[in-house]
């Protein structure tokens, strides 16, 4: 539950302090301009907060950095000719309207998208956010029980939903992974590579040396697929705040 929100200022950053009934402190930076949070302890004193946050602050102008320059999709309209992506491929979206139920095919470079007359942008949305979700939940099993076998760990469930500020995330207690949406529109490699990353966690729950000797081990060019997922734009969003 949370019990206290303040704001601390550290020249021209604004860090947003949330004290929580939690046991470790978590900084997070978020998108689309690099706005800072922090979630503390209850017990964790005004001054100890401005220390942790002061330690990070090359990491933190890192990321707000790597935020404000990555490129962005357009917000989409979802009518013929604009351009989708599945695993990395563009296909040119054919929106064909039928009195039948919606469905979604792909043929050659091609995303035929099939709605009944009069169907809204909104509509179309969901339906097409459905449908990378469910390709999603078909392709991810096959790579989570290549590498449990080979990193000795065990997924209990995995979801797939839409996420705005991270690609996934692991809860170590329960064994279950999460994966965002988005990441049917990357190379498949990249998919896998976060599959590695959130199941590495289910060994090293934080991003210590540890942790990166891990990845070094099970997923070499783990480096090189993380650049690739911060090259590509990333899903245009209204963020709400």
């Amino acid at each position: 539950m949370t019990t206290d929100i303040a704001i601390i200022k550290l020249n021209d950053l604004d860090v947003e302090v949330i004290h929580k009934n939690i046991k470790n402190v978590h900084l997070s930076v978020y998108p689309p301009d690099g706005k800072v949070k922090v979630s503390a302890p209850v017990s964790m004193t005004p001054d100890t907060v401005r220390v942790f946050v002061i330690s990070k602050l090359g990491w933190i102008k890192k990321q707000q950095t790597k935020l404000r320059t990555q490129e962005r999709e357009a917000p989409r309209e979802y009518i013929d000719r604009e351009s989708h992506y599945v695993w990395g491929k563009r296909y040119l979206l054919n929106v064909d309207e039928k009195d039948a139920p919606p469905s979604v095919a792909l043929k050659h470079s091609r995303m035929i998208l099939s709605v009944r007359p009069g169907t809204s942008r909104e509509k179309k949305q969901a339906i097409l956010e459905a449908w990378y979700r469910e390709n999603l939940k078909q392709t991810v099993p096959a790579l989570i029980e290549k590498w449990q076998s080979h990193m000795g760990v065990s997924v209990q469930r995995f979801y797939v939903q839409q996420m705005k500020t991270k690609w996934g995330s692991c809860n170590v207690h329960s064994g279950n992974i999460r994966l965002n949406t988005e990441l049917g529109k990357k190379p498949l490699a990249c998919l896998e590579y976060i599959v590695v990353h959130e199941m590495a966690h289910l060994l090293e729950p934080t991003h210590n040396s540890r942790f990166i000797e891990l990845m070094d081990q099970f997923m070499p060019k783990w480096r090189f697929y993380r650049e690739e997922l911060n090259r590509l734009p990333v899903r245009h969003e209204d963020w709400g705040y």
